[in-house]
């Protein structure tokens, strides 16, 4: 046969577009083309490569066409009538093929997708046949179909337009062909055209369906007639989502998901607390009716409540945790992300298979939102992906109370930043509840077979406004006159399983009957809930909670282990050639070791690691420099000369301390949003894990306050919800403008309330040790805000020595002790406070002015307030008239509002209390060295002069 095709080959020089475009086809799936061509083609593949294999596939165009007008000009039998038959009779082949995959790349464009049928079907020519010249007359001739999977080698065209419309332009359209691997391209074409996307449930698995239709719809109303006008962000309108989220953990538990972390906006929560994750009705109930507990300071409102529990599945109990999340739009994302990984990391969950994120979003908040994309970005990195997230969109069409769809964004659909991740997107008619709990399979399918994020479009309406107290006729009146006419979802699935004879005429009816009983009683109707159950992989946070707060907590180490720790960091094997700079470092360390030099702060940060790893405490320190560190002080990672690769050309001292405890160190991607909400999900997973976010600058921060403002400073009061978190954030006033001098020290000052967080400004070496190992092994967890230092990380004062170490704990507050001077307390009349590097400032001048008797006290601690601590330094000077704040931020900026209140009540009858520092002002740090220093100088006269306007107390 081939032989045949050869000798009466037609292709003449002028049909080379045609070849091309045959050969493109080709390459991109072998089985698209003809037999006689894909055999040609695999001859011409089987050149010999440098290797002598002959397994190379693409080979140049050129080469191909050149052979082919060779082959036409050599046969001399060749009729041009013959010729031109087969030509013509090819390129409608080729023109077949097209459209294939036209429909593949723009089939969901006429999907039949809108519940309200408001959206007019768009002018797109590729899906016509007459695009490709094909007429009326081509339709009932056969083609072959080879390159589609709907069972079939040859098709008439009638059929296979027939087959692909039904497929791609359904209630399902689907979008994947942008993804750039094509066995990928091929998993979506096989699973879509094999069933022509009609899913094919038994009269069981429809009555599930209907089922979870009911329990959705039915809470809704209940809710809507018991409780008249309270917000609840209904679903009405998006009640399918229900019977997808009842899907996902059914498939996902047949195949093998343990776990599944959810996160969500408002819409449609208090639906999933009760009908997915089984919060008892009567609970609910008694929230709407404003009844709470007194086991949380704040709380919180119902529609921002997590919840967790497990449920019953064919392959076993899943265990479901809904995350606590804010207002805030889509915020929830990285945290959801963060807590699945830290459940996959203590499940040894390698691949991902175990341990499923789920995302929910709002339409708006999906396309708008900026930390969606910060969180995609994150799908595919080593630090902090998740092996795929399966996403749902609750796509009400309307986003907000937006009134023209060209204000709602500038894309096609509200899905098309997923594209940034080639994350394949389904999007699926919400009144075609099949088609969804269909859609929710295949996704998870994928996700399970490929480790990728996929995306579920549920594109369905909101019967009610905004909230229970919106008009949403205001802006949208034709839009909710349709609506007003929609039977709803539940109605029209019933009507169709009626017809079916799965249910009986007035089942579905008395399925609403028996739901409101239940719901009278305060009952669930149906729960696939366990009691009583908890799963091997539960964290316990017993231990820390409740805890009084305890500044004294004992982190010293003995001399020998510090000596033995710090001998294991400071060897590198022989096979790494490490830069000379941090070869020197390296070699000083050691030094620090043997007592031979003072320890620097990297020494000691070093030594706090390496001992948390030998008590069993695993570290997770992330950040856009973390493993150098940003002012290169910790070199963590230290990287072969000679080899570039990471994963073979880095050494990393501190994962070879002990076998019994993990050290990860992450550079991370530019993101201060995402990244921190990840690792403070982390940390909420992770109680025995030192966590940390180090910003690059103390100020980059400021990127992410929404995290810092709704999670880690108000989390536990909000929702019980504990975290060690520990933030370390560079500061200090260098003169290097307004964006590299300030970490905001007043922010979070500002925040602090409940003993909700610790924040401090250490000083020494022996203080970050000291304050890092007590995060661990201290009996509570609370955030921790570190303000840590840039010229100190190397100042020749700024030092320790492993006897710092080997003895106490963190020092809250730290008095007089700069050997160079001898103070007697019994003259001095003035004492100065300050917090942070300004110290040695405050230092360097009293030695130039030669003061005697003016001591400076470190107010390591800032939250809590150590009052003990503080009033204890305050006592030792009996005459004590005039107590001075110095600090290096302006007025209106830094410690020195949030600490007033604290210095005054410490304060006994007659003493004033004054302020040294820069003047207020609108920007953190001004931006020319000359005017800081001038600054500076200032600062400190101020300080050691004589002050006036004291405050009194």
């Amino acid at each position: 046969m081939m032989n045949d095709f050869l000798s009466n080959s037609y292709l003449f020089g002028g049909n080379a577009p045609y070849v091309e475009e045959l050969y493109e086809l080709y390459l991109d799936n072998p089985n698209s083309v003809p037999e006689q061509w894909r055999a040609y083609f695999d001859n011409m593949q089987h050149v010999p490569a440098s290797n002598g294999e002959t397994d190379a596939r693409d080979v140049a165009h050129a080469p191909v066409i050149e052979s082919f007008a060779l082959r036409a000009k050599q046969n001399k039998f060749l009729t041009a009538q013959a010729a031109n038959s087969d030509l013509g009779q090819a390129k409608k082949q080729v023109s077949v093929q097209s459209l294939v995959a036209a429909y593949r790349f723009l089939g969901s464009r006429w999907a039949e997708l809108d519940p309200l049928k408001r959206r007019e079907r768009p002018e797109i020519p590729e899906l016509e046949p007459s695009f490709y010249g094909l007429t009326e007359a081509d339709l009932d001739e056969k083609y072959s179909t080879s390159n589609t999977y709907f069972g079939q080698d040859s098709m008439s065209l009638r059929d296979l337009l027939q087959a692909l419309r039904t497929t791609y332009c359904g209630t399902l359209g689907a979008e994947f062909m942008y993804i750039s691997d094509p066995a990928e391209k091929r998993w979506w074409q096989e699973r879509l055209e094999s069933s022509k996307a009609t899913p094919q449930f038994s009269a069981e698995q429809k009555k599930r369906i209907m089922l979870e239709l009911t329990e959705a719809e039915g809470i809704e109303r209940y809710l809507h007639t018991r409780y008249v006008g309270q917000k609840r962000f209904s679903l009405e309108g998006g009640e399918s989502f229900i019977a997808s989220m009842d899907a996902l953990i059914q498939h996902g538990g047949a195949q093998g998901v343990q776990e599944i972390v959810i996160g969500m906006a408002h819409r449609g929560r208090l639906n999933v607390l009760v009908n997915i994750l089984g919060k008892n009705p009567a609970d609910l109930f008694a929230e709407f009716e404003g009844k709470h507990g007194d086991d949380l300071p704040a709380g919180d409102v119902k529609y921002h409540q997590g919840f967790s529990s497990d449920v019953t599945t064919a392959g076993g109990p899943v265990h479901l945790s809904l995350a606590f999340n804010p207002s805030h739009l889509e915020i929830v994302n990285p945290v959801v992300e963060g807590s699945a990984r830290a459940r996959q990391d203590r499940r040894g969950d390698v691949d991902g298979t175990q341990v499923l994120p789920v995302q929910v979003h709002g339409d708006a908040a999906f396309a708008g939102q900026g930390v969606v994309m910060e969180t995609l970005n994150l799908a595919q990195t080593r630090g902090y992906g998740t092996h795929g997230t399966l996403h749902l969109v609750i796509n009400n069409q309307i986003g907000f109370t937006t009134s023209d769809p060209r204000d709602k964004g500038s894309t096609i659909y509200c899905t098309d930043v997923a594209k940034l991740i080639e994350a394949p997107v389904l999007h699926v008619n919400g009144d075609d509840p099949e088609s969804v709990v269909w859609a929710t399979q295949l996704a998870l399918d994928y996700r399970q077979a490929y480790k990728k994020d996929v995306v579920i479009d549920i594109v369905c309406f909101r019967k009610l406004g905004h909230n229970e107290q919106d008009t949403p006729a205001l802006t949208q009146p034709l839009m909710y006159k349709t609506i007003a006419k929609h039977p709803g979802t539940r109605a029209l699935y019933a009507d169709k399983l009626t017809t079916q004879g799965v249910l009986n005429a007035g089942e579905a009816d008395q399925m609403t009957v028996d739901f409101r009983a239940a719901m009278d009683e305060g009952r669930h109707y149906h729960t696939s809930v366990l009691t009583n159950y908890k799963h091997q992989y539960a964290t316990n946070w017993d231990s820390f909670l409740n805890k009084k707060w305890a500044d004294a907590t004992n982190t010293s180490i003995p001399v020998s282990e510090l000596k033995r720790l710090g001998e294991k960091i400071t060897t590198l094997p022989d096979t790494v050639t490490p830069h000379p700079l941090v070869a020197k470092l390296m070699k000083d360390r050691r030094n620090m070791v043997d007592g031979n030099q003072p320890l620097d702060w990297g020494m000691g940060e070093h030594l706090a690691f390496a001992s948390l790893l030998s008590n069993g405490y695993d570290i997770r320190i992330t950040g856009q420099d973390s493993g150098r560190g940003t002012f290169t002080h910790r070199h963590a990672v230290v990287h072969d000369q000679n080899r570039e690769r990471w994963d073979s050309g880095s050494y990393i001292p501190l994962q070879h301390v002990t076998d019994q405890a993990s050290f990860s160190v992450i550079d991370s991607v530019l993101s201060e949003e995402a990244v921190l909400g990840f690792e403070y999900g982390y940390s909420t997973t992770a109680p025995n894990t030192l966590v940390i976010w180090e910003a690059q600058f103390g100020d980059f921060a400021n990127g992410a306050q929404v995290v810092i403002d709704q999670f880690i400073s108000s989390g536990e009061v909000k929702w019980g919800r504990a975290s060690g978190l520990t933030l370390m954030l560079p500061h200090g006033y260098e003169g290097q403008g307004p964006e590299h001098s300030s970490a905001r020290i007043e922010r979070y000052l500002q925040l602090c309330a409940d003993n909700n967080m610790q924040v401090v400004q250490p000083t020494t070496p022996a203080q970050i040790f000291h304050i890092l190992r007590r995060q661990m092994v201290g009996t509570f967890r609370k955030p921790l805000i570190i303000f840590t230092p840039k010229s100190l990380l190397r100042h020749k004062e700024a030092i320790s020595d492993l006897n710092d170490l080997a003895k106490g704990s963190f020092q809250t507050v730290i008095g007089e002790c700069d050997a160079t001077v001898s103070i007697d307390n019994a003259k001095v009349k003035r004492i100065l406070v300050c917090s942070g590097k300004v110290y040695y400032d405050v230092l360097a001048f009293r030695r130039e002015e030669k003061d005697q008797n003016v001591p400076v006290i470190r107010l390591e601690q800032m939250y809590p307030f150590p009052h003990k601590a503080f009033s204890a330094e305050l006592k030792k000077y009996p005459h004590l008239e005039e107590i001075i704040w110095v600090q290096d931020e302006p007025q209106n900026q830094g410690p020195w509002f949030q600490v007033q209140h604290n210095l005054f009540e410490n304060l006994s009858e007659g003493q004033k209390l004054a302020y040294a520092g820069r003047p207020a002002s609108a920007s953190p740090a001004v931006g020319y060295y000359a005017k800081h220093y001038e600054q500076q100088k200032a600062m400190m006269q101020t300080a050691f002069g004589k002050i006036k306007n004291f405050l009194k107390k």
